[in-house]
């Protein structure tokens, strides 16, 4: 295991600035995901912490030892990428133990690391054959186990799962936490897909524009957003935000409605109000906050997200567990829980 820590860690590639003040301390032991939008520089990061890519500014540590000019191969770090990059002519067992092999490691010592790392994997029995016979999720497995056999400091996984299909991906997922809870490593993790963020991560990272924007666990994340960026980003489906203006008892949408809120710092600056689909209440008519007609309706069987659209507000999304008997074209109430609102201010931070 290994203590990580970036210290205003910067990247540039000539005039453009990619990253840019990047303090981050990852604990040992812990799993942390560096999540946001493409183009954002999380991948970037994840190569410089590997040493794949020069630091520009700041300081890489490991255990309090300086890494900024150490080779990748020195860092004892070992990387899982999307791509698989098995050696297509070896069977799967000296796939994985390919690495022992180069340093001259007697056989004996090879093929019992390769042996428990394929039982760790469940891929015991299928050390013989080639990757060409070997599914998408069993070729990612062999690539993360010729991770393991180097025993590392710390894992890097440079979105893993991209490759795989809906189904795969969940199993894959399952295997990784698996995998980080029996080997207690330090793991970085990097995705563009938020489900992934907020089930495996200890903490997360989210990055936007080259800077972090939030770190925090998945719920303190879900449930306290720094700002309008965030809150939008984290969760599934996406936060509802409605333009509003600010006054002394609440906020007043744009079609002349007032929401009275729990009180912020000052709610007078608020210029939009954040609510989550799950936080909207179908109720009759006459007893809502607001008034609306269902546009499109998702029966999901655990649940039924409803996408409305509200005179002088827009579109909202609406999910309620289990099956709603809601049609398209049916004038429907919405209560919104304002316990659960969030506001935010005009530069995006939220106001608590």
């Amino acid at each position: 295991m290994a203590h990580l820590e970036l210290k205003d860690v910067s990247k540039s590639y000539g005039p453009v600035e990619v990253l840019r003040d990047i303090n981050l301390q990852i604990a040992d032991g812990e799993f942390v995901v560096l999540v946001g939008p493409s183009g954002c520089g999380k991948s970037t990061l994840l190569r410089m912490i590997a040493g794949l890519e020069p630091i520009s500014g700041g300081d890489f540590l490991i255990d309090g030892a300086h890494m900024n000019d150490v080779r990748p191969r020195d860092r004892d770090i070992a990387m899982v990428f999307q791509s698989y990059a098995l050696y297509p002519h070896m069977d799967v067992g000296r796939n994985m133990g390919f690495s022992m092999e180069i340093r001259k490691e007697p056989t004996e010592t090879r093929r019992s690391k390769v042996a428990e790392a394929a039982q760790t994997l469940g891929l015991s029995h299928l050390i013989d054959r080639l990757p060409k016979a070997l599914s998408g999720g069993q070729r990612q497995r062999v690539a993360m186990g010729r991770a393991i056999i180097r025993n590392p400091r710390a894992f890097l996984f440079d979105e893993p799962l991209s490759n795989l299909d809906a189904a795969l991906r969940v199993e894959m997922r399952l295997e990784i936490a698996r995998l980080h809870q029996k080997l207690g490593s330090t793991m970085i993790y990097v995705t563009h897909d938020q489900v992934e963020a907020l089930t495996l991560a200890d903490r997360i990272v989210v990055l936007h524009g080259g800077d972090i924007q939030q770190v925090g666990s998945p719920l303190e994340l879900y449930e306290r957003p720094a700002n309008r960026f965030v809150a939008q980003f984290i969760g599934s489906p996406t936060m509802n935000v409605v333009e509003v203006e600010g006054g002394e008892t609440g906020v007043t949408t744009r079609n002349g409605t007032l929401i009275s809120v729990p009180r912020t710092s000052d709610t007078r600056r608020a210029t939009a109000l954040g609510i989550r689909p799950e936080h909207l209440e179908v109720v009759d008519l006459n007893q809502g906050d607001l008034t609306a007609v269902a546009d499109v309706v998702e029966h999901l069987g655990s649940d039924t997200n409803i996408y409305v659209k509200v005179d002088g507000i827009g579109p909202l999304m609406v999910r309620k567990h289990g099956n709603i008997p809601a049609r398209s074209g049916d004038r429907i109430g919405l209560r919104i829980q304002v316990e659960n609102a969030h506001l935010f201010a005009p530069d995006g931070t939220t106001l608590s």
